[in-house]
C-alpha cells in the first residue's frame, strides 16, 4: 500500500505543470462542463497507459531513437496547430452555459485528448523519466511492483484531473459567455505556442543528428 501511495504522489506531481493537455482540459471544461473536460484527460491517460504497456514490453529503446522521435515532433506540432486553429475559430461556438444542454460529442472531445497526448514531449517524458522509474521498480521487485507503480501513477494523474476540473466547473458557473469565449481564444494561442515549441525542438534535434 505504501508503494502504491508513493506512486500516486509521483503521478500527481507530474500532472501539475501546465501543458497542452491541461490547457485543452480547462477549455473544454469551461465550454461544456466537467465530463467534456475529463474526456480530454481520459484521452491523455489512454496514451499514458499505452506507453506504460510499451515500456513493459521493452519498446522504450525504439521510442528513444532520434529517427523515431524526429517525425513525432512535427506530427505533434501539426496536431496542436489544428487544435489551436479550431479553438480560436470556434471560440464562440459549442459553448454551453452552466445548466444548459451540451450538444458537443464526448467522442470528439476524447479525440482531442488523444491528439494532444500523442506528442513527442509526452513520449520522451515517459521513456526518459518513467521508463527509468518503472524499470527500476520492475528490477527490484518484479512484475507485481511494476503494475502497482503504473497504477499508482495513473491514479495520481486521475486525481489531478478530477481536482482541476472540479475547480473549473465551479468557476464556470460565474463566467459569462464572453469570458468563456476569450478563454478559448487564449487557449488556442497557448496551444499554438506549444506547437511552435515542438517545431523548435524538431529543429534542434535535426541539428544534433546531423
Amino acid at each position: 500500500m505504501e508503494w502504491y501511495l508513493k506512486f500516486i504522489l509521483v503521478g500527481f506531481s507530474i500532472a501539475l505543470p501546465v501543458g497542452a493537455i491541461t490547457v485543452e482540459m480547462t477549455k473544454q471544461g469551461l465550454k461544456n462542463g466537467f465530463f467534456h473536460g475529463w474526456a480530454v484527460g481520459f484521452g491523455g491517460m489512454t496514451i499514458d497507459a499505452l506507453l506504460i504497456l510499451a515500456l513493459y514490453f521493452g519498446f522504450a529503446q525504439i521510442l528513444s531513437l532520434p529517427y523515431v522521435q524526429l517525425p513525432l515532433w512535427v506530427i505533434g506540432a501539426v496536431f496542436l496547430f489544428m487544435l489551436a486553429y479550431d479553438s480560436i475559430k470556434n471560440a464562440d461556438k459549442d459553448i454551453t452555459m452552466a445548466g444548459g444542454k451540451v450538444n458537443r460529442s464526448l467522442a470528439k472531445t476524447y479525440r482531442n485528448g488523444l491528439l494532444v497526448a500523442v506528442s513527442p514531449g509526452n513520449l520522451v517524458f515517459w521513456v526518459s523519466i518513467f521508463g527509468v522509474v518503472l524499470a527500476d521498480s520492475y528490477s527490484q521487485s518484479g512484475q507485481a511492483s511494476f503494475i502497482i507503480s503504473a497504477l499508482g501513477i495513473l491514479t495520481g494523474i486521475l486525481l489531478h484531473d478530477v481536482g482541476l476540473l472540479s475547480v473549473v466547473s465551479i468557476t464556470r458557473k460565474v463566467m459569462s459567455r464572453a469570458m468563456i469565449k476569450w478563454t478559448s481564444v487564449v487557449a488556442g494561442v497557448m496551444l499554438f505556442g506549444f506547437g511552435c515549441y515542438f517545431l523548435y525542438e524538431f529543429y534542434v534535434n535535426v541539428q544534433n543528428v546531423l
